[in-house]
């Protein structure tokens, strides 16, 4: 790879696409009247809280590892995250036939936590807010001989998320515009590349929560920043600075982010279970919430959302769905 060259391209999530086929879950595209007359546009919602282990994340996980050598597959794997890519790499080692352990923040979802012991994984934590989970991998991988897996920054887990976004485009045909969360970038990197790729016309809009602006600021500045840690309902966005990798592919890709209040998420969330009939997890909320709020902007006729996964448990999604505003009416028609 020269410094010209992207580091993951649509002939790449094609190649993921077919590596992933009978492993990872086709999840549907949903439609709902009501959320189009709502905003005024054809909305198609890829719906990844119904994928294996219940987010996006399996995609690229599984990609990546099944790419490992034999000799590395025999070693394990390790991994660092919040949750949802630790169920993703837990799951996706079983699978391979291989052992994970996992660095996980001390505050992580409970159910996120019993979900990746699960299936068979080992816990290991850190506190995110004073610690750093890379060296806490780096030396867990160096003592016991482990291949890494990242949530965001490789290759093989980008081109496994954009197939996620090529799906949808199969599907629904060319969109005029994209929504997905923005975390470390991965999906929203490989997001952009399928839909660029296929599309170059396509507007492709990354969500972030407010508390966690850093791609925004990143964009903004042409390098990338970092913010405090974020403290935000939307755990798996709760990052302080884009991935270099990913964020090599944003900064030429994206056409914008927009930025979402927790209040809004609470909002996106309760209106997808009561309208949609669906559960969504904070972070996978955010597009949702962009688009009912307003904040995406005008829209154009065809809109895709990627709702990017369900992993919350019924109590804390009482405790954040119990109480709050419901979206009212609201016109975002981009005129002719």
């Amino acid at each position: 790879m020269t410094p010209t060259t992207p580091p993951v391209t649509l002939d790449d999530i094609r190649a993921a696409a077919e590596r992933l086929t009978g492993v990872a879950r086709r999840t549907p595209v949903l439609r709902s009247r009501t959320l189009d007359a709502l905003v005024g546009a054809e909305i198609h919602l890829k719906c990844e809280n119904f994928q294996r282990a219940g987010a996006f994340k399996f995609r690229g996980a599984y990609h990546a590892a099944s790419r490992l050598t034999p000799e590395q597959l025999s070693r394990g794997i390790a991994a660092y995250s919040s949750g949802n890519h630790a169920q993703a790499v837990a799951l996706a080692a079983r699978e391979l036939g291989t052992t994970a352990v996992i660095v996980m923040p001390e505050d992580a979802p409970p159910s996120k936590r019993a979900a990746t012991e699960a299936y068979g994984a080992r816990i290991v934590t850190y506190d995110r807010y004073t610690g750093d989970r890379v060296a806490v991998t780096e030396a867990l991988a160096a003592e016991r001989g482990l291949a890494i897996v990242p949530p965001y920054e490789h290759p093989h887990v980008i081109a496994g998320q954009g197939t996620a976004a090529l799906e949808l485009l199969e599907e629904a045909g060319e969109l005029d515009a994209l929504l997905a969360p923005v975390g470390g970038g991965g999906l929203i990197a490989g997001s952009a590349t399928a839909v660029k790729g296929l599309h170059p016309g396509t507007r492709v809009i990354g969500v972030e929560p407010e508390a966690g602006d850093d791609t925004r600021r990143s964009l903004e500045a042409g390098h990338r920043v970092s913010v405090p840690v974020p403290r935000t309902i939307a755990d798996g966005q709760a990052l302080h600075t884009p991935g270099e990798l990913t964020f090599s592919v944003n900064r030429r890709l994206l056409d914008g982010i927009v930025l979402v209040s927790d209040d809004e998420i609470r909002d996106a969330m309760r209106f997808a279970f009561e309208r949609l009939k669906i559960v969504l997890e904070p972070s996978g909320a955010t597009p949702l919430a962009a688009l009912l709020t307003g904040r995406a902007g005008r829209l154009p006729d065809k809109v895709g959302l990627i709702l990017s996964g369900g992993n919350v448990d019924a109590a804390r999604f009482a405790l954040l769905c119990g109480s709050g505003t419901r979206p009212g009416p609201m016109r975002t028609r981009a005129t002719p």
